[in-house]
């Protein structure tokens, strides 16, 4: 069974443990399952694994980060934030369940993942990474809502936090359950991929973001610009892989190389 079949599992059988509040955990479960690409728990398992972790361990780590994500992404879509009616192909959460039933469906998914890892034994600096993790997302998109300023380190801030935080939380949490001593060049590792994929992600809507003036990598350098940005990140990235073999570390190359090239 492939990683990503693991996580859809795992996810689904923390959700079915819940029987109660039907409709939160209707709405919690239609944003979160049958849907999304999984990439920042896939990452999170990766790395773990080349560092030498046991997936058992970190699988509870990898789904309560996919809820964070998730529940970031319903708030995202509210008509207070970005006003998006499609969400993974269906309708968003506060189209299918009207806007307060949305907001309790992510504050519901935010709070599942901490009493998920509270039930975890130990493995303190991990839990720590991931909610700093989500705090410094919490940050970046107040500076995006708040935004005053249209600047090359304004941009940096905010998608070093709004994007890249949680990709940067994956990185060093599996760090802090495997290897401590990576923590900080996993760190590094988390903030280049997630750059990676906030300048892809920027190229692929440059048009809309440009009619709607929001402050991207494509609005604020360019396309051309932001493309060597792109093959720079790819290869700083690359070059922090170099002394890992295996398979894990394989799928992680085949992962940034995907992330660079991505369509959608």
């Amino acid at each position: 069974m492939r990683i990503t079949e693991r996580i859809e599992n795992a996810l689904r059988a923390y959700m079915d443990a819940d029987g109660s509040a039907a409709l939160l955990n209707e709405s919690m479960r239609y944003s979160l399952l049958d849907g999304g690409k999984r990439v920042r728990p896939y990452l999170l398992l990766l790395i773990d694994s080349m560092l030498g972790g046991r997936e058992e361990d970190a699988m509870p780590f990898a789904c309560a980060l996919e809820m964070i994500h998730c529940y970031s992404l319903i708030h995202d879509d509210l008509p207070a934030m970005d006003d998006d009616v499609i969400r993974r192909g269906k309708p968003s959460s506060h189209v299918q369940f009207g806007e307060g039933n949305a907001i309790l469906a992510g504050d519901g998914l935010l709070t599942k993942a901490g009493l998920l890892l509270l039930e975890q034994k130990g493995h303190d600096d991990a839990k720590r990474a991931i909610f700093e993790g989500a705090y410094a997302m919490v940050s970046g998109q107040s500076d995006d809502l708040n935004l005053k300023e249209r600047s090359a380190e304004v941009l940096d801030r905010i998608h070093l936090n709004k994007t890249g935080a949680l990709f940067r939380a994956a990185c060093v949490a599996a760090a802090y359950l495997s290897d401590p001593t990576k923590a900080e060049i996993m760190r590094v590792f988390g903030d280049t991929i997630g750059l990676l994929f906030q300048m892809t992600d920027d190229l692929l809507d440059e048009e809309k973001d440009r009619l709607e003036c929001k402050l991207t990598y494509a609005t604020f350098y360019g396309t051309d610009e932001t493309k060597a940005f792109i093959e720079d990140a790819y290869r700083r990235a690359e070059a922090i892989l170099v002394p890992y073999r295996g398979e894990a570390a394989d799928e992680l190359r085949k992962l940034i190389s995907a992330l660079r090239s991505r369509t959608n």
